[in-house]
């Protein structure tokens, strides 16, 4: 099939542009952008291919460079933010740091020599509100590109070598806060390089079928499920494409799960077909090995570890030998760990079924089966309507693989966990109840490692803090806060604090990602 091939170059957002191109109804595929290029193999089919952003700058000596094949094709080329800069500095260009960097929204204007051909800005207004991350600009542009806009700032925003058709942007277009990114991507894979509209879900479940089938067919395949949408969408992947009986899910029970979650996971899970279902109560384990652990990046490779331990065990009790292990990993946890599809992702912070060492080990021996690794939780969302699942399944809200151990800030014991459980039920209970839970992409509680003192009735109180957290989102890369009704956050807080003594003071988190993550740790 014909395609937009992505040279991924380290940024947090390469997966958005290859999704957002997918959404534009054309295939797109995304590699390392150091590989090795040839015309037989990973050009193959290709008619453009986009430069993505980066950690690095391009005069920094461990940046990452394109095969020189690339500039030898006669392949369209749309180099963002640090692809344009990549893009300028191989023609013989220069960049330097700036003074003012330029974050956030930032105001596109065209230049007078863009006035006639507007190539990718074809169909646009003159001028419009895109979305800038760097701190390096171009100072020297090669005669043979032209500059087709600036910032508000004054810097080179977009040039374009017709001839070629090469065009950099220094904005990106992916992230959903740039106005006409998905008009500018579209003009580039539509009309610049002149694909067509061939790529939908149902080509995606097929590639993913036949994926499955390929690796796992007649092998036994363990999935640790926790009932989130992740995992339940793999059980039911697994369960269609492969012979149930070949396939072990297992629910450990750590104690750091949502109100009723045992008994909901196992209801569904023998729904879907389920023969073979495990349900372990370890929680007991976890306490004791989360015990005085305050660090996040620890409790997480405790958590992945002991999983993986408890696995381990009980599948050698039950005989299950020579298996896969599947996980529902997104490829939001593979960027945020550095295990972005490149070598060149930062950690944002590490997942505990991704950076965890038995679980890299795992994944080095070629024992994982993770199939919703390239996708965001949207498109996870789409793939379980293909599959089937309810509403209710495919819209739950997203929890962290180390479930609470992540909402508790400092140390995790089944005191705090008990707490913060039924205030999480009753936030959860409560967007419900007033038809809010649809509208938020995410929401949940979190408990401060804080007391202050309140009033309840005459005596003095000194109690937990709970902050509140419920965000917008499309794809988990960017958030905004949710903006609640005062008389709707108000109410929520007291319903909590009157029905749990523990917890003295409610705070409502409005912190958007960028700069936070959602999760707080």
């Amino acid at each position: 099939m014909e395609k937009i091939l992505i040279l991924d170059f380290g940024s947090q957002t390469t997966q958005l542009i290859g999704r957002r191109i997918r959404e534009l109804g054309y295939f797109s595929e995304i590699i390392p952008g150091d590989s090795r290029l040839t015309k037989d193999t990973t050009l193959k089919d290709v008619k453009g291919i986009i430069f993505s952003g980066s950690p690095f700058s391009v005069y920094n000596s461990r940046a990452p460079r394109p095969d020189k094949l690339v500039y030898k094709s006669s392949i369209p080329i749309l180099g963002i933010c640090y692809g344009l800069q990549r893009l300028i500095t191989d023609f013989g260009g220069s960049v330097a740091s700036i003074g003012k960097k330029e974050y956030g929204l930032s105001r596109i204007l065209y230049t007078h020599s863009n006035t006639s051909n507007k190539g990718l800005f074809t169909g646009l207004d003159e001028g419009f509100n895109s979305w800038m991350s760097h701190g390096d600009a171009l100072t020297n542009i090669p005669s043979v590109f032209k500059v087709t806009a600036v910032s508000e700032h004054k810097h080179p925003a977009a040039v374009e070598w017709k001839d070629r058709k090469y065009f950099g942007i220094q904005f990106h277009p992916e992230v959903t806060h740039c106005e006409n990114g998905d008009k500018i991507l579209d003009n580039f894979a539509g009309s610049v390089c002149g694909l067509k509209r061939e790529w939908n879900v149902d080509l995606y479940y097929t590639r993913l079928y036949n994926e499955i089938r390929r690796k796992a067919a007649n092998k036994n395949v363990l999935l640790l499920v926790s009932g989130g949408v992740d995992s339940t969408v793999v059980a039911a992947m697994l369960l269609k494409t492969l012979n149930p009986s070949n396939i072990f899910l297992m629910y450990i029970d750590t104690g750091l799960m949502r109100k009723n979650e045992t008994e909901e996971v196992s209801g569904l899970l023998k729904g879907l077909g389920a023969k073979n279902l495990y349900i372990i109560d370890a929680s007991d384990k976890f306490y004791g090995a989360l015990k005085g652990v305050t660090d996040p990046e620890e409790k997480r490779k405790i958590i992945g570890d002991l999983f993986v331990s408890i696995q381990s065990e009980k599948t050698s009790k039950l005989g299950i030998n020579n298996f896969l292990l599947a996980q529902g990993t997104l490829y939001t946890d593979m960027i945020e760990s550095g295990k972005g599809v490149g070598n060149k992702a930062q950690v944002i912070k590490s997942h505990h079924n991704v950076r965890a060492p038995l679980i890299e080990e795992k994944r080095h021996q070629g024992l994982l089966i993770e199939p919703l690794s390239i996708l965001y939780k949207d498109e996870v969302r789409n793939l379980g309507k293909k599959l089937g699942l309810s509403a209710d399944v495919i819209y739950r809200h997203p929890f962290p693989g180390p479930g609470l151990a992540v909402r508790i800030l400092g140390e995790v014991t089944k005191e705090k966990c008990d707490i913060l459980r039924e205030a999480d039920y009753i936030f959860i209970d409560e967007l419900k109840k007033r038809k809010l839970y649809r509208d938020i992409w995410q929401a949940f509680a979190v408990l401060l490692p804080v007391h202050s003192v309140g009033v309840a009735g005459d005596i003095r109180r000194y109690g937990y803090v709970l902050a509140l957290r419920a965000i917008i989102s499309k794809d988990g890369m960017t958030a905004s806060v949710y903006p609640f009704k005062s008389d709707d956050i108000l109410d929520i807080s007291v319903k909590i604090t009157n029905n749990i003594q523990e917890i003295g003071r409610v705070v409502y988190d409005i912190s958007s990602k960028p700069p936070a993550t959602i999760e707080w740790e």
